[in-house]
This record gives structure tokens, C-alpha cells and sequence, in this order.
């Protein structure tokens, strides 16, 4: 007998268990898409640069995310991690293919923003075949809106509180389906963390003005200059929206619980940040200590090692000393949280890293300024069930010299401007808002949480998801029906399925870089440069493409065993049923192919899903066609229901 297709890992000793693919499985294949937040169709736009239709591909990248011009430069890229490419050597590099799609057909690109979206209703059925839509793609969203599927929202008020990443997907999607939007942010401009906390190195100011823009074109009105609680109360705010939502981002800096903390020269790193988003003038001196051990530290690193090359460039002098930046984390190099490429990047520009050593102290001068910094050895970080435990060595210290102290070690969220009991919310002990963390829905009615005030700081892919998902439970509250999820799956068969040639073998290429000496410059300088057009289709041209998938028919399988020969990657084998770990599901499957036989004269053909590269070669070696490559697609459709 030959089974349906099946993935096989180890269960009982000399058994495999198995897994029947269920509507869940083939979803679950298409990793990139799975692991994404708001299920971007990773795999639908690297497969499309491949091909070389480039405007469908930033369709796909763009459809569920509004920011995605912004992710292709600075997302924390969990599609990547996910990647079944990196299982055989490296991930497709994702993040970049989707920037270099952006830069090619984004706002970025030029045009006027009021016509974007419209762009996307012109591109409705331009999807083509093969494409797995989630419930946050925004072509679906328009063709519901069109058909009345989703009747609009129209002359309900929105107040968003915060212009991050959350506030801008919430105020998108909820200016599409038709609310009357309001951003009230406190700086200058929109964009919130991403434009005054993230680095301009990694992202450019006009890239976030451009993506912006589009989202304020689509009818969103901007209130900036405005701190809720000092220009405009909580309950005024309520009083002027039928519906408001929090998408506060966590601005401020934890501090050092420790002696001299507040001296002169010691500052928060995400405070730091800010003041150089908004050109002040800083006085760092030639030796800093940057405390903490994650992105923003190095964020912080980073931008210091520019501003002081910044600051002697601009007065005409050579410093009296030379520059030094150094990094001191709690964790070990292993232990760091910051990514692999923020240590190295920082490296090549002059981090000077320093692990297992945590601050007990800021040294300060007869005059109260920071002459240094006061460590001891960290023994151990987390203990055995890896919680946040720290163990030191007191008698083994470091004192580090410095002028000034940048601390970058969490950051918090500042909620001065509500009032539980006067705002009739229920609050947790550490101050925040209860809420649910999917759908933002507070104990009040009015009342929504988005972002990093829901679920505190993740990725910024998740406060997009979170923003999107917010604007649903707004819509749902207001007009009382509930967005639900159709969802169509199927497969169809790709005769003369074939890839590029020798696809298996392309080593990742990776994105070029500015000369270190070039990118301490300035801010502005980018250290990624991103893909040429030939260098996007080459790294493309890696992708494994998940969304096809070796069919098996056991009806016209004649056990020959030619599959599981030629197979490059040993993903087949032929089993014998007795052999098999068989959960409730498989058992009923099984008996239904044999109707009646014994096991011990049937067998089993298993797949090791983790170990196929899609090449096809079982299904062209196999004698009866009865295995066939097939592609997989899904579409979730939103429609309304009233409860």
C-alpha cells in the first residue's frame, strides 16, 4: 500500500510517528508565511522576483502590511528564521528581496500618495495562480468593501493615540473600512519609535515620510505637537471619538537601579536616540559606556560612534583623545540578545564589547560628574528553568573610565495621562491597562490597546498585526456584526513542474555594504545598501518554494521504490504499516485503505517534510503517476455576520 503523504519523525522506540496533512499542515509548510505576524506571502513575492514580475511581487509584499516599505529595511525578519532553505544551508534573505521590491514600486518610488491605494483596487485578479492569501491581505479587504461584504463604517470617530507602527496599521485599516481616523502624536512628525528611535542609518527619514504619507492620503487626519495629558485629558479625548485607542510605544529608558544613576553624563539610551532624531545638541565627550546587550544598545553604540565623528567633523578638530565606545553587556557573547549582525556591524565600526559584567555603581568626580563606571563579574545570567536570575561575583570588579553613560537595558511605557479610577478602567498592579492582548478590548467599550501597551515590546511586524487586528475589533464593536474568515484551500497539479538550474546549490547572497569608514560619515550614511536587480533574481532563484508540495496516491503506487532512490535528499522511505506510530487520526486512515488486510503485508511511503527541496525528481521517476507535484493555495476571505 502506498499511504498519503505524511511527515515522519521518531515516536516509540523502532516506530515512526506520523502525521496525516490535515487543513492545517499545508499551511504549516509555507513557513515564511506562518511565522509572519500578518501571514505576508513571503514565498508569493521571492518566487515572483524570480520570475521577474516584480510588481506582483510588491503587491504581495505590501497587501497585508502597510509599513512594508519600512520592514523591508528594519523588520525583524521572523519569516528568515523560519525559512526551510536555512534547514539546508542559509535562508533566502527575505527582508532584503522584499526592500528591493519596495524601492522598485513602493511609495518610496515616487508618486502621489493619494493614488496609491488605488492602484490595488486596479490589481484586483492580478494576484495569478499559486497565492496564499491571509485574513490581513488588503485585496481581499477591498474586493469585500466593493461588494458590500463589509459594509463601510461611515461618520464613526477614531481617536488613535500614538503614530508607531500600531497606530499607523490601525489608522489604515480603519480609514479603508471607512471611519472617520484622528493620530494624535507628541513629536513633531508621525511615525512615533520608528522615526525618533530607530537609527537613520538603518532607516531613512524620507523612506518614513513616504509610507506615511500614503496612509494620511487615504483620509487620516495628523494631530502632531499634542501630549495626551498635557494639551488634550484622556476624558476629552473620549468625549470627541466614539472610539479611541492607546498605541503608546514604550519611549522611555528603564533605569540603573543603582548609586550615581542620576549624575550628569548618564542618560537613557532611547532618550539618546531622540535627541539626535531631533539634532540637539549633545555633549558625549571621546569615552562612553553603553550598558545593555540587545539592538537598541547597539542602536545606541552605533549612533554615538557617528555623532562624535559627526560633532569633530563640524567644529573643524581633531579630538583629544581617541574615540572609544564601549559596549558592556550582563550576558556572555552567546547569551546576547542583540542579533548576530548588530554585534559584527558594531565590531567593524569601533564596539568595543564587553561581556559578563554587570554595573554596581556610577563613579562621579568631586564635582558630581561621571568619572566612570563600576562592574562586577557576572557569574551566571538565568538559572536552570531560564529565568532572569543573575548571580556575581563581588569581589571581582572593573572599573571602566568614561564622560558619559548611556543606559539601554528595556524600556517602559509612560501612562501618566490615564487615570483608572477616574477613566473607569480596570489596571494591572504594574499600571497598565487589562485588556485583551489580540483583540486590544479594554473593560470600557470605547476603549482599545494596540502595540506595545497590549503585549509589551516584540517586533515591529507584531505591532503592525496587533494595529490590524485592533481595527477589526473596532469595526466589529461599532456595527455589531463580526468580520468572520472564509477559508478556500486547494490543490492543482503543475504539469512539467521544473526550477532553475542548479537552484540547490546558489549560496546565499547577501546585500552590499557601506565601507565602515564611509558609514561613520554621518547618520544618514546606510550601512545596507540593498540588492542589484541581478542579485535579487540570483538570491530569489534559492527559494524552495513551499507552496508546492509531492502528492502521493497510494492506489496507483506499485512500491518499486524508484522515489525513494533517487530522492537527493533521502526525504522517502518505504515502510512497513506495523512500523508506523500511529495517532487516532493515521489508525483510521490506515484501516480505511487496507479494508481488512494485514498490516504485515502492507506498507507505507513516509516523507521527512524538513529535508525536501521540492525538485521534483520522485515524481518524474515515478512509472504509474502516482506522485505529482502540486501547488497549494489558500485564500481567507473576510466577510460580515450579524450576531
Amino acid at each position: 500500500m502506498g499511504a498519503e503523504e505524511c511527515e515522519a519523525r521518531r515516536g516509540r522506540p523502532g516506530k515512526h510517528r506520523v502525521e496525516m496533512p490535515g487543513k492545517s499542515y499545508w499551511k504549516a509548510q509555507i513557513k515564511c508565511q506562518a511565522a509572519c505576524p500578518v501571514q505576508t506571502d513571503a514565498r508569493g513575492y521571492v518566487r515572483a522576483i524570480s520570475e521577474g514580475d516584480v510588481e506582483l511581487a510588491y503587491l504581495l509584499a505590501r497587501g497585508p502590511n502597510p509599513l512594508a516599505s519600512m520592514c523591508g529595511r528594519v523588520c525583524g525578519a521572523p519569516c528568515e528564521v523560519a525559512c526551510r532553505r536555512g534547514e539546508v544551508d542559509k535562508p533566502i534573505a527575505i527582508r532584503a528581496l522584499k526592500r528591493w521590491a519596495c524601492q522598485k514600486h513602493g511609495p518610496e518610488a515616487g508618486g502621489a500618495p493619494e493614488k496609491f491605494v488605488d492602484r490595488f483596487r486596479r490589481a484586483v485578479g492580478r494576484r495569478g495562480p499559486g497565492i496564499c492569501s491571509g485574513q490581513d491581505e488588503l485585496l481581499p479587504m477591498l474586493q469585500s468593501l466593493m461588494t458590500s461584504d463589509i459594509p463601510k463604517a461611515e461618520g464613526v470617530s477614531v481617536g488613535i493615540v500614538g503614530s508607531g507602527p500600531a497606530g499607523l496599521a490601525a489608522a489604515h485599516d480603519l480609514a479603508l473600512l471607512g471611519f472617520e481616523v484622528t493620530i494624535y502624536e507628541m513629536e513633531e512628525t508621525l511615525a512615533g519609535m520608528l522615526a525618533f528611535g530607530v537609527p537613520e542609518y538603518r532607516l531613512p527619514r524620507e523612506l518614513i515620510q513616504a509610507e506615511v504619507e500614503v496612509i494620511v492620503a487615504m483620509g487620516v487626519k495628523a494631530v502632531t505637537n499634542c501630549q495626551i495629558g498635557r494639551h488634550l485629558s484622556l476624558p476629552q479625548l473620549r468625549e470627541r471619538h466614539d472610539r479611541v485607542i492607546l498605541a503608546v510605544g514604550a519611549k522611555n529608558s528603564r533605569p540603573l537601579p543603582i548609586p550615581g544613576a542620576d549624575a550628569p553624563g548618564v542618560m537613557g539610551g532611547v532618550e539618546f536616540l531622540r535627541a539626535v532624531a531631533l539634532g540637539r545638541k549633545l555633549s558625549l565627550g571621546s569615552q562612553v559606556v553603553v550598558i545593555g546587550g540587545g539592538n537598541v544598545a547597539y542602536d545606541v553604540g552605533r549612533t554615538v560612534l557617528r555623532q562624535i565623528a559627526y560633532d569633530a567633523a563640524r567644529t573643524a578638530r581633531r579630538l583629544e583623545d581617541q574615540p572609544k565606545v564601549e559596549l558592556v553587556s550582563l550576558e556572555s557573547l552567546d547569551e546576547m540578545p542583540a542579533d548576530d549582525v548588530e554585534i559584527i556591524e558594531g565590531e567593524e565600526e569601533g564596539i568595543a564589547r564587553r561581556n559578563s559584567l554587570g554595573p554596581t555603581e556610577i563613579v562621579t568626580d568631586e564635582k558630581g560628574l561621571v568619572r566612570g563606571v563600576l562592574f562586577q563579574k557576572c557569574l551566571q545570567v538565568f538559572d536552570e528553568n531560564r529565568r532572569f536570575a543573575p548571580v556575581f561575583d563581588a569581589e571581582q570588579t572593573t572599573l571602566i573610565e568614561c564622560k558619559t553613560v548611556l543606559v539601554a537595558i528595556g524600556q517602559s511605557i509612560s501612562l501618566d495621562f490615564v487615570d483608572g479610577k477616574r477613566d473607569g478602567l480596570d489596571m494591572t498592579p504594574r499600571g497598565s491597562v487589562v485588556c485583551d492582548e489580540v483583540t486590544g478590548r479594554t473593560n470600557a467599550d470605547d476603549l482599545f490597546i494596540a502595540g506595545d501597551l497590549a503585549y509589551g515590546t516584540k517586533l515591529l511586524i507584531h505591532a503592525v498585526a496587533s494595529g490590524k487586528a485592533v481595527a477589526r475589533a473596532v469595526y466589529e464593536s461599532v456595527t455589531g456584526s463580526r468580520i468572520s474568515i472564509e477559508d478556500t484551500q486547494l490543490h492543482l497539479a503543475v504539469p512539467d513542474y521544473d526550477r532553475e538550474p542548479d537552484y540547490e546549490k546558489g549560496r546565499r547572497v547577501e546585500p552590499g555594504k557601506t565601507p565602515v569608514l564611509g558609514r561613520l560619515q554621518g547618520q544618514s550614511r546606510p550601512v545596507e545598501l540593498g540588492f542589484s536587480d541581478a542579485e535579487a533574481c540570483q538570491e530569489a532563484g534559492r527559494c524552495l518554494d513551499c507552496g508546492i508540495n509531492t502528492i502521493f496516491d497510494g492506489r496507483k503506487c506499485v512500491l518499486c521504490g524508484g522515489c525513494a532512490d533517487v530522492c537527493p535528499e533521502l526525504c522517502l522511505r518505504l515502510v512497513s504499516i506495523d512500523k508506523l506510530d500511529l495517532n487516532e487520526e493515521a489508525s483510521l486512515a490506515v484501516a480505511h485503505r487496507l479494508e481488512g488486510r494485514a498490516e504485515t503485508n502492507s506498507s507505507a511511503i513516509l516523507k521527512d517534510e524538513k529535508r525536501c527541496i521540492r525538485c521534483g525528481l520522485c515524481a518524474q521517476r515515478c512509472p504509474t503517476g502516482a506522485i505529482t507535484m502540486e501547488r497549494f493555495m489558500f485564500t481567507e476571505v473576510l466577510s460580515c455576520q450579524t450576531d
